[in-house]
């Protein structure tokens, strides 16, 4: 009886080990599940020599959105189509540069609308600035950058 129970004692000794190392590890439809649950890492967003300035000529149409829907009304949405055009073209598939052009045209269209609340001369001149830049913005990049 001593050496039976001796027996046990020695055998649940040896297994309890394996026994909680089993307890703590996950069956393999739980491991494959937790697996399934873990996200993807977030892509990684492209870096472009010419970010900044992509930066800053969003902002320019998005000023300019605003100042073209106040001062004509019937190219309202040209400028946020342009925007749009840009966005495809270059963060079709970066969430996060996509969410940088579109935060600069956001902050480019709010920092005239704390401004002007009609088409005054102010705002007129404050376009014709604007597009002026944008014009070079774009051909800049386009001569440095282009293909």
């Amino acid at each position: 009886m001593i050496m039976r129970s001796a027996g046990l004692a020695l055998t649940l000794t040896l297994a309890l080990p394996a026994l909680c190392l089993a307890a703590t590890k996950p069956s393999g439809k739980a491991a494959a599940e937790k697996s399934e649950a873990a996200p993807a890492p977030p892509p990684v967003p492209q870096v472009v020599p010419y970010d900044r300035e992509l930066l800053r000529l969003s902002e320019i149409m998005g000023s300019m959105h605003y100042l073209r829907g106040l001062c004509n009304p019937e190219e309202k949405d040209r400028w946020r189509e342009k925007m749009q055009t840009l966005i495809a073209m270059e963060a079709a598939k970066e969430p996060l540069r996509r969410q940088k052009l579109t935060a600069a045209f956001n902050r480019g269209y709010r920092s005239f609308a704390a401004l002007h609340a009609s088409c005054t001369g102010a705002a007129l001149e404050a376009e014709e600035r604007y597009r002026a830049e944008g014009a070079t913005l774009a051909t800049e990049i386009t001569a440095r950058f282009g293909n």
